[in-house]
């Protein structure tokens, strides 16, 4: 360790489960006698309990969730003592020292731990800041430094392995960091986690944080504040709240539960509207009391009986088109009718409504089939769409009223789809179906413009209003949309894919005879992306497709996630045998073609006609849905939602880097890089990007951000990114009045003219603009670019096509004014400037001076052509520009240019001589020597492996410097 800072403790207890090779850590201490202490308070509380258990499992789930019950309370006194003022300044001043990052990087914390490099441990400090990942050691005179952007980061895990039983591991820019030995390893990974999440919602989903103060602003960003967050997130992703809902307080307490007739120890968590109650192990029991039905019971039932508009409809469709016969006597409607009483048992013992006991027998009864008089019930208060209904009557009828009649892109796509959503059901071969389904989408698209209309909602939607009143669907699809499936439904569709990587592992996990013969498990991301989307809808029949919204709703995602598992667990040897993916595809559509539910009291004229009715499919053996999905919940039930969301958040990270990364080389396919060229400029770009939103949410940047747009057309750089990022690619930087030069460069590629330039603008301007050259003489700008290096370009090709350009851009070349004598001076300098300790300088300057003179004789001649009878006025023969000691360039100074004069006796002060654009461009295209020198291909790799080293140190000091005034 050789730290004398070092906070790891020496001494540690460790539980192992038998069969296991992981090591689980539960307390340690710094001292023998603390350790043991610890380990008699184990004999005194634990272990005597121990007894009752019957399986290791069971011992090990009671174990955690003991010692993490302490840790949490203990964590209560500890993070109270950490946030010692006094010290967390002596932190900040060292994180300041040695980063050198601006003042206006915000730290939020630190801890002392172990970096590992190879398998050599280097003791130190992390901090986390707002925007970066940084790590200081300074051990036996060898100092580690390591500075890492939060959006560079692909994989952000805990992990475990031979050599270090717990360790954090982070991925970023192909590279791979350990960290270990930390005190608090979970509360630090928690403040991790949190930060590179902020850090991409910041950027591409600002505005989740507009009801968020506490991280809306990045200077105010704190470790409380980031782990009150991760708190009030897991409770309403628990519970299924509302977004507005926030924990409170949590205590522990026993709840008499009236069924079972006992305490069960769990925790209450209160939050503004609503008091909750999870048992220890948060699946044994858990039940949500609203404190409006606490205190105002006669008022929630009058505002649930409140009429709705009559624009909607009251009824689910179900109800309408197949209506139940209570005499009914066939064998499906008995079973249905069992189903019903089974429920109203159970409603009887375990409550009815918002404030219903959720049990593992609440979950048996999902999982056999939600009676169809239920489900809409069921589903609004599994989904807690009953509560967002509650505590917003009136909103659906208002918002229809204001949302019918306009006229979108949104609603012009779900005009579309509306006759596509489940065409073979009565209900929407009529009006009364359409109508309602064309007033939710279009009322939800009203609602949430960020989401508007995306294919597979009018699908979700059908089935919904199928089983739940019009009002209802719609609350049903905000809770699916908002809460339920993040990111699913967007243009980007991010959700959607997190989950398929979360499949992907669980995969790995759980059938690792399919992934040893399909090492490449892309394909069943790619199949299975219908079933995250429309929750198996789009692939099941209709009766069948229904239990699995059942299970979705009382579940989450977990339930889509372990079906998926089932059905290719059930298909695992067609799979392993087939030839091609087409094939297995094949496997895969057979299957769902023969999934019957044989308790369905539906009608065969309801019931969707499958291909499988075929005679190849027919000899196929049917699968109920009720055995699949009561096999899946069987083989991969143990599966905890916590874990899942775990599970997304670890590979959000790594799904957008790739989703980025794929689309890279589409954007700018006309771009003659090479491919690890185009890869170094793309990451030089985003990162400038990420680095012009760090301090400040009125970043242009952010202000112009549209979350529609692709990610390559998202990332844009305003004029003052864009000169630090120019200057370090472009050959010539060492010119004066570069400044200038920049903003006639930034001005050319910002075709839209909107003050900012994307990535694809960068990137097609380089690959059209080769080595540019003087242009606007009025502002002294110079035309630069790079050189790709496949070949010299005709000069004289490009400066035409460049004319055509400023004709376009200024309407005439004669608009351009004529320079005067103080910028064609500047001119010259400039020129010589750009030749300074080039190889062929001393050339280049003799070609300056032949340009100079050739130029003054020629507006000598043009002057005495107009004023033949002024010889006073005229410019004597030979008056021309000399750049002294231009021969002899071993003697240039760092400003060349001061020592360019007149000769004596030339042109009078008097006289007003100016040059026009013309005149210029062919004295430049006269002297070969400067042609070679602009047409002279520049080394692009170079440059990028010289801004890649320096681009973050240059803007943060062209940031302080630039800060204090606006850029225009």
């Amino acid at each position: 360790m050789m730290d004398s800072t070092s906070k790891v403790a020496p001494f540690r207890i460790l539980h192992q489960t038998p069969d296991s090779q992981i090591y689980w850590s539960i307390a340690c201490g710094g001292t023998k006698e603390e350790i043991n202490q610890h380990w008699e308070w184990l004999e005194k509380n634990i272990m005597r309990t121990l007894s009752v258990f019957d399986s290791s499992d069971d011992i090990t789930s009671f174990v955690q969730g003991k010692i993490r019950g302490l840790i949490a309370e203990e964590g209560k006194v500890s993070g109270v003592q950490e946030d010692d003022p006094e010290k967390f300044r002596e932190a900040l001043l060292r994180f300041e020292k040695w980063f050198d990052l601006p003042q206006k990087e915000k730290l939020v914390t630190y801890y002392s731990c172990s970096y590992w490099r190879g398998r050599v441990p280097c003791q130190g400090w992390l901090y986390l800041s707002t925007n970066f990942l940084s790590f200081y050691s300074y051990l036996l005179g060898s100092e580690v430094k390591l500075v890492v952007s939060w959006n560079e980061i692909w994989r952000l895990e805990k992990t475990s392995n031979v050599i270090l039983t717990e360790s954090i591991h982070v991925l970023a820019n192909g590279e791979d960091h350990y960290f270990s030995m930390f005190l608090h390893l979970s509360e630090t990974f928690l403040i991790m986690e949190q930060l590179a999440d902020y850090s991409i919602k910041r950027l591409f989903d600002k505005e989740t944080f507009q009801e968020e103060p506490s991280l809306s602003d990045p200077l105010q960003i704190t470790k409380r504040g980031l782990e009150t967050n991760a708190r009030n997130e897991q409770f309403r992703a628990f519970f299924r709240l509302p977004k507005e809902e926030n924990l409170l307080e949590v205590y522990e307490s026993f709840l008499w539960v009236p069924f079972s007739h006992f305490n069960t120890l769990g925790k209450i968590c209160l939050s503004e509207s609503y008091l909750c109650f999870a048992s220890q192990d948060g699946s044994q029991c858990h039940v949500i009391i609203p404190m409006r039905e606490a205190r105002h019971k006669e008022v929630a039932m009058m505002v649930g009986q409140k009429e709705s508009s009559k624009t909607v409809s009251n009824e689910a469709l179900m109800t309408v088109f197949h209506p139940q016969d209570a005499e009914n006597l066939d064998p499906k409607m008995l079973k249905e009718k069992m189903k019903e009483q089974s429920w109203d048992i159970h409603f009887s013992e375990y409550g009815r409504g918002t404030s219903m006991f959720c049990t593992k027998k609440t979950r048996d009864l999902i999982v056999r089939g939600v009676p169809e008089a239920l489900r809409g019930e069921l589903w609004m208060l599994f989904s807690g769409a009953v509560n967002d209904m509650a505590v917003n009557p009136g909103y659906y009828s208002e918002i229809v009223d204001k949302s019918l009649g306009t006229s979108t892109l949104a609603t012009d796509e779900i005009e579309r789809d509306l006759h596509r959503s489940l065409p073979e059901h009565p209900a929407f071969q009529s009006d009364t179906g359409i109508s309602a389904l064309r007033r939710v989408l279009t009322a939800y698209a009203y609602r949430n413009p960020k989401i508007g209309y995306c294919q597979a909602m009018n699908i979700l939607t059908s089935v919904l209003l199928l089983y739940a009143k019009e009002e209802e669907a719609f609350w049903l699809l905000v809770a699916v949309c908002e809460r339920m499936l993040p990111d699913y439904f967007n243009r980007r569709i991010i959700g959607a894919l997190v989950d398929q990587a979360v499949f992907e592992e669980l995969i790995r996990m759980h059938l690792t005879q399919l992934t040893e013969h399909m090492t490449d498990l892309t394909f069943f991301s790619s199949v299975s992306l219908s079933w995250f989307l429309t929750l198996f809808i789009s692939v099941l029949p209709i009766e069948s497709a229904v239990n699995v919204v059942d299970c979705f709703f009382y579940d989450g995602i977990k339930a889509i996630l372990q079906l998926g598992l089932a059905v290719l667990d059930y298909n695992m040897e067609g799979l392993i045998s087939s030839h091609d993916d087409a094939e297995a595809v094949t496997i895969l559509s057979k299957f769902f073609d023969n999934v019957t539910n044989k308790d369905s009291p539906l009608p065969q004229t309801v019931q969707q006609n499958s291909v499988g009715n075929n005679d190849k499919s027919s000899s196929l053996s049917k699968v109920d849905i009720s055995d699949l999905i009561k096999e899946a919940y069987e083989k991969y039930g143990d599966m905890k939602s916590e874990e899942v969301e775990r599970m997304r958040k670890r590979n959000k990270l790594y799904v957008i880097q790739t989703l980025e990364d794929t689309t890279k080389q589409n954007v700018v396919s006309e771009v003659k890089f090479s491919a690890p060229q185009l890869d170094n400029l793309y990451a030089l770009f985003k990162r400038q990007h990420f680095l012009s939103c760090y301090w400040t949410m009125n970043s242009p940047v952010l202000l112009h951000h549209d979350p529609s747009l692709a990610y390559l057309e998202q990332y844009q750089l305003g004029f003052h990114q864009f000169r630090v990022l120019f200057s370090l690619l472009e050959p010539w930087s060492l010119c004066s009045g570069n400044d200038a030069l920049f903003l006639w460069a930034f001005r050319l590629l910002d075709e839209n003219q909107d003050g900012l330039v994307n990535f694809k603008e960068f990137c097609c301007a380089l690959g059209k603009a080769r080595p540019m050259i003087v242009v606007h003489m009025t502002h002294l700008c110079l035309k630069t670019a790079l050189s790709t290096g496949k070949g010299k370009v005709d000069l004289q090709a490009y400066l035409k096509q460049w004319q055509d350009e400023i004709l376009k851009k200024e309407e005439s070349i004669k608009d351009l004014p004529r320079i005067n004598q103080a910028q064609f001076i500047q001119f010259s300098k400039t020129l010589y400037n750009l030749f300074h300790g080039d190889p062929e300088e001393e050339s280049l300057y003799r070609a300056v001076a032949r340009v100079t003179s050739l130029l003054l004789r020629m507006e000598e001649v043009g002057r005495r052509l107009q004023e033949p009878t002024s010889p006073t006025q005229a410019a004597p023969e030979g008056a021309l520009l000399n750049r002294e000691a231009c021969s002899t360039p071993e003697e240039s100074s760092d400003t060349p240019c001061a020592t360019i004069t007149l000769e004596a006796g030339s042109i009078p002060q008097e006289v007003e001589w100016s040059f026009a654009f013309e005149q210029i461009l062919a004295s430049l295209l006269n002297e070969p020597v400067l042609v070679r020198f602009f047409e002279r291909p520049v080394d692009i790799q170079a440059r990028l492996d010289h801004a890649k080293g320096d681009i973050v140190q240059y803007f943060l000091s062209d940031y302080c410097l630039e800060s204090s005034r606006e850029i225009k």
